[in-house]
């Protein structure tokens, strides 16, 4: 069996849980892995691996991370 990897996405498509699951199991217990899960892909050319608080582009079916916070430096 191959690894495959989900995240779970909330109303506004942001990644709240990410599990390693099969997608057989994924959905054939819906009451574990409720709301919307879509696959995110490690180690894949020009795909983001999902993180907690990335934000899906269903257009581009791939995961965009959160922006920086700025760092204040002393000078």
């Amino acid at each position: 069996m191959v690894a495959q990897y989900f995240a779970q996405i909330d109303d506004n498509n942001v990644a709240t849980h990410i599990a390693v699951v099969q997608r057989e199991f994924l959905e054939a217990n819906p009451d574990r892995y409720t709301g919307t899960w879509v696959e995110t892909f490690i180690d894949t050319a020009d795909k983001t691996y999902a993180g907690i608080g990335y934000t899906y582009d269903e257009a581009t079916q791939d995961f965009v991370a959160p922006p920086s916070p700025e760092v204040e430096s002393e000078v």
